[in-house]
């Protein structure tokens, strides 16, 4: 029988930092916890479809995250389990050791627990994950199982990858918090690439807070990864987590495309603004028209280039056994000139360089992180395309739940935040998390 207190922590949607307060007072109910996602995982994961392996060991460990189980991606590298890529090339791929994150994960206490569903080696082809709140609508991608895991309440932490919007836009699918730190903050050493000038790793969770605590313990360097600039350390206090930046001085950026987003979309995005407003933010529309212009075809041009290199020879040898997606990335970035791709690399230095320029006065962006609601189906993942600058230019972005669509699918917001400045942007989510109240709860698949 399930300890109770472990029960209903898992009924109620807890975050880690209550779970660890929650630990700290009942050991039984920290012994227990993460048997009772697994139970829970099992009843539902026939409709949900999250993971491609379970654990079978959920056995409590010492340290700063013991008793919390974390979903890891199935592109990140797992000693004791399969590794699939989300591709049938990998099917039986068990690592040689742990990614970086991976084993840090371990070194810290924290329960592995398995391994989520990913689009095809973090790319377009999707997965069987169904969107928790309608399984008639995707959950996105490519972290496809990690966003649906953490809003159906199974896990309260789930890594995942983002190189386009892949972190952002299932967060905002699945009404949870996604958070996508500076370039370079964790390493990806043991992910398996699709862009190494693109990927970065990433947290969903059901609380700022949560995410926050993430980044503060698993931000580092690896010597095998050449793009790692570790974020300025800080620590989060388990009983009141980040401090809130109070009343922040917020840059509205909404984008030549705003008039594609959803009815929906647009008014809880500026229904959120004028709460803010009345709450003490000073909020002001604001231009990047640069980057607006000419992000989409920088970062598609790096991505297929880089993804080429990376992909030209699987695709050869395994025609049979990888998608059309992939083989048309190839293809694709083959065809870019070495010029293109050197120019859309400059361009991604200059924008990143003079982003906090061009903010100066500003402790945050305020934008959209996808257009609407879950697109219905589960052929496509949805448009990046509001992820896709923040990527580019590796800046600090989080995803943050405000309301409902039409189809009573979940609708979010998105803070972006100068490069490195990850605990300002972070204090502003906190602050606006605060202001607004809105949970959307647990998804009852």
């Amino acid at each position: 029988m399930t300890d109770p207190t472990a029960r209903s922590a898992l009924q109620s949607g807890a975050g880690v930092l209550e779970l660890l307060r929650l630990f700290r007072d009942d050991q039984a109910a920290a012994d227990a916890y993460a048997a009772a996602c697994l139970e829970k995982t099992k009843a539902v994961e026939p409709m949900l479809k999250a993971f491609e392996y379970l654990p079978p060991d959920v056995a409590r460990r010492p340290g700063p995250l013991s008793g919390i189980p974390v979903a890891i991606k199935d592109i990140i590298a797992t000693s004791d389990m399969p590794t699939t890529n989300g591709s049938p090339v990998y099917r039986d791929h068990v690592p040689a050791a742990d990614a970086w994150v991976v084993e840090r994960l371990r070194n810290l206490g924290a329960t592995i627990f398995g391994k989520t569903v990913s689009t095809e080696f973090a790319w377009r082809h999707p997965g069987p994950t169904v969107n928790p709140w309608n399984n008639k609508h995707t959950p996105g991608g490519s972290s496809s199982g990690s966003a649906a895991s953490v809003a159906a309440g199974i896990v309260p932490l789930a890594l995942g990858t983002q190189t386009l919007g892949s972190v952002i836009r299932p967060a905002a699918f699945n009404g949870v918090v996604g958070f996508k730190p500076s370039f370079g903050a964790i390493p990806r050493t043991g992910v398996h690439p699709l862009s190494p000038s693109l990927d970065h790793v990433g947290f969903f969770a059901r609380r700022v807070d949560d995410v926050a605590f993430a980044l503060s313990l698993l931000s580092g360097t690896s010597d095998r990864d050449p793009h790692g600039r570790p974020v300025p350390g800080f620590a989060v206090d388990i009983g009141h987590g980040v401090l809130p930046l109070d009343k922040p001085c917020l840059a509205i950026v909404r984008f030549a495309k705003w008039s594609k987003a959803e009815p929906e979309q647009q008014k809880v995005f500026d229904a959120t603004v004028a709460t803010l407003r009345r709450s003490g933010a000073v909020l002001d529309e604001f231009e990047l028209a640069e980057i607006d212009h000419g992000n989409w075809s920088a970062i598609n041009t790096i991505l297929a280039a880089e993804g080429a290199a990376i992909f030209a020879d699987l695709v050869a040898r395994y025609p049979d056994r990888t998608s059309d997606h992939l083989k048309s990335l190839v293809q694709t970035g083959k065809a870019h000139p070495a010029t293109d791709y050197l120019s859309a690399k400059a361009l991604q230095e200059k924008w990143r360089n003079a982003f906090t320029t061009d903010i100066s006065g500003y402790d945050a962006v305020f934008t959209l992180p996808a257009f609407g609601e879950a697109p219905l189906g589960l052929h496509y993942t949805g448009d990046a395309e509001y992820c896709a600058p923040w990527t580019l230019l590796g800046a600090p972005a989080l995803s943050l739940p405000a309301g409902f669509g039409k189809n009573g699918l979940p609708l979010g917001i998105q803070i972006v935040g100068p490069y490195r400045q990850d605990l300002r942007t972070l204090r502003v989510a906190k602050w606006i998390e605060g202001v607004l109240k809105f949970d959307p709860g647990i998804a009852n698949i």
